[in-house]
């Protein structure tokens, strides 16, 4: 169906004076609201006003514009009905074929913090009716949110004086999401602003595709990346790749691992991670001593790794880094020497934070499970309160510092966890094991060290004193954990016989 009028009503004008200039010497008759109108004929397009086709005027601060018959009339007329057809020549009505609307910047307005009074008037109502309308009558109306298929829209209708029937759904798949994606945006605020319930009746997430990736879990599963637009804290998610392979799904499970463990410290810091798990935690004053200390918990696990470190990386760390096969690497930047130095690597693939903060969000996590999702706060508690020393030997200042640095590498780490470290690295991490005196061995094997004055940090507390037995022949001198088991009384016995000090946190790091 020939293209032979146009309404074009946007905020975002970026791309419009090409587009609609194109439209003009097609001659396509374009309406345009008021200052779509102005911005247009003040570049030389001639374009008739909404008002001038509805003989009424906009009003109430241009609140009201196109909410009128002989718009909508125009869009959402069955152009192969015809009654339809007579009932537009009975009232002076034009047939509206392309509808090209984008709507005000509400999302992006809440975002940066403006005025509440400012975001109400940024709730678009004309435009998201002219949309939707256009969008359900998709079999006869093309509809454009996106400057970006300006180009390929204007192509077509050069060809062939219209847009085919794939193009036209395809641009209505994009007008529901684009409008679906506006009333999430404002929903999310009005709940933020006027409710204090954590979990609400309903839960919407946008999500827009960051990158198709190089496959899922598995090479025989497809997989993609979808970003969260509101994001406001160092992220994977905006993260440059400056070199290597495409990522896979579990190189960014592992990226964003690595990073969620990076945050805990504000010392030069480097964390090792490998299938979702930290192998190596280290700081220093040096970025590349924390390095060559992390990868010296496990330098067989570290093989083929995730590294984050949350400095610069210089020629020299690069060195230490390309010393081993590496998949990924990210770091808030890199200097000239340790870029060329990565240029040898042609697959590792190279990130850029762009800056560092260790500044978490507060907000909700989710995981699926079949037939719906699990929702539960971000973890961003690493203490409540001051340990609670329980045993008879209170651990020294230095111990202690060991203790609070396995704490935080422990809070990362799978369960059953339990963490073996010095104040400035880790020596030996057990995961995931259904049993803790198995994390305590499989640790306690792993270690690369000897583990005589190494401290043992465990997600959840002791259910028996067969950990503490495991601890005490490794040489393990403090221990901290969450406390609250039955056998409490039993486990800081056992600790008071080998003289080993213990404290309880009162606050449990399970990670499944």
């Amino acid at each position: 169906m020939k293209i032979r009028t146009a309404l074009i009503s946007v905020s975002n004008k970026t791309g419009i004076i090409p587009f609609a200039t194109e439209l003009s010497k097609l001659g396509v008759e374009l309406i345009s609201t008021g200052g779509t109108a102005k911005f247009l004929r003040e570049n030389g397009i001639t374009t008739k006003e909404v008002s001038e086709i509805t003989s009424f005027p906009e009003m109430l601060d241009g609140r009201v514009k196109t909410l009128h018959p002989k718009i909508q009339a125009g869009i959402l007329a069955v152009r192969d009905r015809k009654e339809h057809l007579q009932q537009l020549a009975e009232q002076g009505i034009p047939q509206i074929d392309l509808v090209v609307v984008n709507l005000y910047p509400f999302d992006k307005l809440s975002q940066s913090g403006a005025r509440h009074d400012d975001l109400i008037e940024n709730i678009d109502i004309g435009g998201v009716t002219l949309i939707r309308a256009a969008a359900k009558n998709y079999h006869y109306v093309g509809v454009v949110v996106d400057p970006l298929d300006y180009e390929k829209v204007i192509n077509e209708i050069k060809e062939t004086g219209s847009l085919s029937n794939k193009t036209r759904e395809k641009l209505a798949v994009k007008a529901f999401q684009h409008t679906a994606k506006y009333d999430v945006a404002i929903s999310q605020y009005f709940e933020k602003k006027f409710s204090d319930e954590l979990f609400p009746q309903f839960l919407f997430l946008t999500l827009e595709k960051g990158m198709e990736l190089r496959y899922g879990e598995n090479p025989h599963q497809r997989g993609a990346f979808y970003k969260r637009n509101e994001a406001d804290e160092t992220s994977v998610s905006k993260a440059k790749k400056l070199q290597g392979k495409e990522l896979s799904y579990n190189n960014l499970l592992d990226a964003d691992s690595a990073l969620e463990l990076l945050k805990e410290f504000e010392e030069p810091a480097v964390v090792i991670v490998k299938h979702n798990n930290p192998c190596g935690v280290a700081v220093d004053k040096s970025i590349k001593d924390a390095y060559i200390k992390a990868r010296a918990t496990d330098p067989e696990a570290a093989f083929g790794g995730v590294v984050a470190l949350n400095r610069a990386v210089d020629g020299e760390t690069a060195s230490q880094i390309t010393s081993i096969l590496t998949d990924v690497v990210l770091a808030p930047s890199y200097s000239k020497e340790a870029l060329e130095t990565f240029s040898k690597r042609k697959n590792m693939r190279v990130l850029e934070l762009g800056g560092f903060s260790t500044k978490k969000q507060n907000r909700l996590e989710f995981r699926t499970i079949d037939g719906g999702a699990l929702v539960q706060e971000r973890n961003t508690t690493l203490l409540l309160g001051e340990p609670k020393v329980v045993t008879k030997r209170k651990p020294t200042e230095k111990e202690m510092r060991a203790l609070l640095f396995a704490w935080k590498v422990c809070k990362h780490v799978k369960s059953n966890a339990v963490v073996y470290a010095f104040e400035d690295r880790t020596v030996g991490i057990g995961a995931g094991q259904m049993k803790r005196s198995d994390s305590s061995k499989l640790g306690a094997m792993k270690a690369a060290e000897m583990l005589k004055g190494a401290v043992l940090a465990s997600d959840a507390f002791f259910p028996f004193r067969d950990s503490i037995d495991v601890a005490a022949k490794a040489g393990v001198t403090a221990i901290i954990q969450p406390g609250g088991s039955r056998n409490d009384k039993e486990v800081i016995d056992a600790c008071d016989e080998y003289g080993i000090a213990m404290v309880f946190t009162g606050v449990r790091h399970f990670k499944h």
